[in-house]
C-alpha cells in the first residue's frame, strides 16, 4: 500500500494523513498490525524453543553419511576417486 500512496503523490512519515487516502492508510496500518503480530509469535516461539529444550525425534543428517567420515577442515583432496552414492 506504501508504494500505491507513493504513486499518488503522497509524501512519506506524515503523521496525518489525507481523508481520500484513508483506505490505503487503514490497509497499511492492518499489514503492520500483522507483522507486529508474526513478530510476537516468533519470539515466543524462540523463548519457548530455549525453555523446553525438547530432545530431538528424528536428525535430517544421518551420521552414516559421507560428510560425517571427514575431519575438520578436510583435507585438500578428500577422495582419490568419487564415492558411490545409494540409499
Amino acid at each position: 500500500p506504501q508504494h500505491f500512496l507513493g504513486l499518488a503523490g503522497m509524501p512519506r512519515r506524515y503523521s496525518d494523513y489525507p481523508d481520500n487516502f484513508m483506505s490505503w492508510n487503514i490497509l497499511s496500518s492492518f499489514g503492520s498490525y500483522i507483522s507486529l503480530l508474526s513478530l510476537m509469535m516468533m519470539m515466543m516461539i524462540i523463548w519457548e524453543s530455549f525453555i523446553n529444550q525438547r530432545m530431538i525425534l528424528f536428525s535430517l543428517n544421518m551420521p552414516s553419511s559421507i560428510e560425517w567420515l571427514q575431519n575438520l577442515p578436510p583435507a585438500e583432496h578428500s577422495y582419490n576417486e568419487l564415492p558411490i552414492l545409494s540409499n
